[in-house]
């Protein structure tokens, strides 16, 4: 026999030296990677979704309604005397909610009126 030969024993070691390095690059890819990739798709998506009308925030802090769309460059209204603003899709951090028509009471505040 050639002493180069590997045995079962060397190859259990040699499994057993890498298996956790095996196990942390798939634990890494399970709590880091695949959470941002979902994150990313979702911000992906919520910026190609923006249409004309929507109201929206930038990661500058302005907030205003779309007017126009081209391409990757939007134009918004920031105020009601109408100032124009343009801006890249990706300067975009989300959705304003839509305004409340009325002012909500409180729930504890109806309970205490009774």
């Amino acid at each position: 026999m050639d002493g180069n030969m590997w045995t079962a024993q060397d190859y259990l070691a040699a499994v057993g030296q890498l298996a956790p390095l095996v196990i942390l690059i798939v634990l890494f890819y399970f709590l880091m990677i695949r959470p941002q990739r979902k994150r990313d798709k979702a911000e992906r998506d919520m910026r190609n979704s923006i249409a004309v009308g929507d109201e929206i925030s930038t990661i500058g802090g302005f907030i205003g309604r779309v007017v126009n769309i081209k391409d990757d460059v939007l134009i918004i209204e920031s105020s009601s005397d109408r100032t124009k603003l343009k801006i890249y899709r990706w300067a975009i951090r989300g959705k304003e909610a839509p305004a409340t028509e009325g002012i909500e009471t409180p729930k504890e505040a109806d309970q205490d009126a009774k």
